[in-house]
């Protein structure tokens, strides 16, 4: 193999795996076979984004960009496009919505930098008129993601709290309207409410500057500590997690805390 640049030579690649003497697997595969992989190889990376392995996220950059070259190579096989097209369209893209640094206009803080860039992306879809602010969010987003993205996309149209008053003052009028529904043991309405309360806090979320999908997962990653320990403890005194009464549990829990604040 030639001394080409890492992009070339992973190009190179990928064309022989598809090759009709390539391999018979990635031969095999359609755009809709790699759907599933995409997604898998996604949250692989997001994982390696929040440690400081180094070498696990080139790896995991990797295969997510495995499964961009595979399907430019598709695409390139039907004669549709290939990865230069892909490259260059985004790069047109980069500096076209860049004219604070491409250009002569100006955007000194992060905000106005993302303003004109949802302004000039409108603009690039067809203006106001024929395409709803919220229309570009996807449906599949994780559940927190998309709130926080519909919450975004609104802000940037007017529509927000002026301090975060506003959100915490929701997420108790939320409380109050899910005790309601729970009282009245109304399923749908009880349903109905905990997504709002749930929207409500990511809101909070929001004006507080904390990213609510990280600090869930925070949350997931403590427990699941907290609870390893607790199980633990009760292996080490002989004893069957379903026979601990709650008091002698939170015991435990209490000591896993503990535990953590001494690191």
């Amino acid at each position: 193999m030639s001394d080409a640049g890492g992009t070339a030579r992973l190009l190179d690649v990928m064309r022989k795996l598809r090759a009709p003497e390539g391999c018979a697997w990635d031969r095999a595969q359609k755009l809709h076979d790699l759907k599933p992989c995409l997604l898998e190889e996604t949250y692989e990376l997001l994982d390696a984004m929040s440690g400081d392995d180094i070498p696990h996220h080139v790896e995991e950059l990797g295969d997510v960009l495995l499964q961009v070259v595979f399907q430019c190579q598709i695409r390139d096989e039907e004669g549709a496009f290939d990865f230069d097209h892909v490259a260059n369209t985004l790069a047109d893209k980069l500096i076209r919505r860049h004219p604070h640094v491409f250009g002569g206009v100006t955007a000194t803080t992060p905000d106005a930098a993302l303003g004109q860039w949802e302004r000039l992306k409108k603009s690039e879809k067809g203006g106001d008129a024929e395409r709803p602010a919220l229309s570009g969010i996807p449906k599949q987003l994780p559940a927190l993601l998309r709130a926080q993205r519909i919450q975004g996309k609104a802000k940037n149209c007017g529509f927000d709290w002026p301090d975060r008053s506003g959100p915490e003052n929701k997420i108790r009028e939320e409380l109050a309207e899910l005790a309601v529904a729970t009282a009245q043991n109304d399923k749908a309405a009880i349903a109905h409410e905990v997504g709002d309360l749930l929207f409500s806090i990511v809101n909070l979320c929001r004006f507080l500057g904390v990213d609510a999908e990280d600090a869930l997962q925070s949350a997931n990653a403590r427990f699941s500590r907290r609870f390893e320990f607790v199980e633990d403890a009760v292996r080490r005194a002989g004893k069957n997690m379903r026979d601990c009464p709650l008091a002698e549990l939170d015991i435990h829990w209490e000591q896993a805390k503990a535990q953590e604040r001494g690191r």
